[in-house]
């Protein structure tokens, strides 16, 4: 546990020995973040923009929905943030340029004017997008763009990933929702990759306005922005996954020098998941594993501060003491389950659909052992149709991938880990 009066940083190991194999063994240590708890907190203003899918598979609740809960954001909103509006389909337009929400009115007759119409291309949209909040944006401003879209876009994926990347070092986040069944998650998840960002399922329209309410009550809630781990770690020693629990559940990217963790909120932790890989090590050894944190506190005025802890492991030849937290264990059982669906798709797309069979059999009695029934009866109709058809649904697809996804939070005692 490192407590220091800007951020409290702690680590729960699986495993605290290894023993002295020939072959490499597996870690996981739960990395929990959170602001001190005597900290004078002040509320950053926000500069927000959100990108509103206006394509023709939008129209009618879908529509209406997002129309309807972006009326209700701009109310929370206050004069000191701003707002800006980018409807998009195969082109962008401005609704709203980038400024205070002081004319309400004006603001919802340009919500109610988007009128869905032509196909799909979100770079379009989030270009249009950055160029409203370069307006307004600040260091001392919590900078966010938010995509609501519903379909895949066409040909410009790689442009978008680029962007998003750029935005990053212009202190600019990304969030994205997608809407039914139809975009494509793993694109979305790579969008919000750079800075950290939330990317999340929204099945029924009905949700739209939930989603986006929570999302903007944790920018408000800002602490620590910007949080990155370091990867200088011994030989012999690598990150193989990452996963952050809390305050939402997001893949996290392994990039060559660090690992991008996003933001620190008021009352609720940042929590990831981290998988070690050890190559073997001579016995008698006590390995000292650092673990280096960056992290902006607009508050203080502190840019890229660094905060470090060191996680120790003995190598010993007597068996090595196995005594791991019980959310410890949750988290990584509901993070396996989460890793058997994505080989399922992996399975799929490369067209090895009897191994996907077996991999979906396996992931419904583990849904079942664990007493997720709703989620092992989406498995075995998955399976079944995979069986008949060789493919399997793209609602299945969703269902199963931010369900097993959302385990890893609900398994874990997320701030008891002082």
């Amino acid at each position: 546990m490192s407590d220091h009066p800007l951020l409290n940083v702690s680590l729960r190991a699986t495993r605290s020995e290894i023993g002295a194999l020939d072959a490499p063994q597996i870690v996981y240590l739960l990395l929990n973040i959170q602001a001190p708890e005597a900290h004078q907190f002040e509320r950053m203003p926000l500069n927000l923009c959100l990108v509103i899918d206006r394509s023709t598979s939008m129209r009618n609740e879908r529509m209406d929905r997002v129309k309807a809960a972006a009326g209700l954001v701009i109310d929370q909103l206050t004069n000191q943030d701003s707002i800006a509006l980018i409807a998009f389909s195969d082109r962008a337009e401005v609704i709203a340029p980038a400024g205070p929400p002081k004319n309400l009115g004006a603001l919802r007759t340009a919500i109610r004017g988007i009128i869905p119409n032509g196909g799909t291309e979100i770079y379009q949209g989030l270009l249009a997008g950055a160029n409203e909040l370069r307006k307004l944006a600040s260091d001392r401003k919590i900078n966010q763009m938010i995509l609501l879209t519903d379909g895949h876009t066409y040909g410009d994926a790689t442009k978008c990933i680029e962007l998003a990347e750029k935005l990053v070092k212009e202190n600019i986040g990304l969030s994205a929702f997608g809407i039914g069944h139809e975009w494509n998650d793993q694109f979305l998840d790579q969008l919000v990759a750079p800075s950290g960002g939330q990317s999340a399922y929204i099945e029924r329209p009905g949700e739209i306005l939930r989603n986006l309410q929570i999302r903007i009550q944790g920018l408000e809630a800002h602490y620590a922005q910007n949080v990155s781990l370091a990867l200088q770690f011994p030989a012999g020693v690598e990150i193989r996954n990452a996963f952050k629990l809390s305050p939402f559940v997001q893949p996290l990217v392994i990039q060559p020098t660090q690992i991008k963790l996003g933001a620190v909120e008021r009352h609720t932790p940042l929590t990831a998941l981290l998988e070690f890989v050890i190559q073997p090590q001579l016995p008698g050894r006590k390995m000292q594993i650092p673990l280096t944190l960056k992290a902006s506190i607009p508050s203080q005025v502190l840019s890229e501060h660094e905060f470090k802890l060191v996680y120790e492991l003995a190598v010993t030849l007597e068996e090595p003491a196995l005594d791991p937290p019980l959310e410890l264990v949750a988290a990584v059982q509901a993070y396996n389950l989460y890793n058997i669906n994505e080989k399922v798709w992996e399975d799929v797309e490369s067209g090895h659909v009897d191994s996907a069979i077996i991999r979906l059999r396996r992931l419904t009695t583990r849904l079942l052992e664990s007493g997720q029934t709703e989620l092992a009866e989406q498995a075995y109709a998955e399976t079944e149709l995979l069986s008949r058809m060789g493919s399997l649904s793209l609602e299945g697809r969703k269902r199963l991938k931010y369900g097993t996804r959302s385990l890893m939070a609900r398994t874990v005692k997320l701030g008891n880990h002082g």
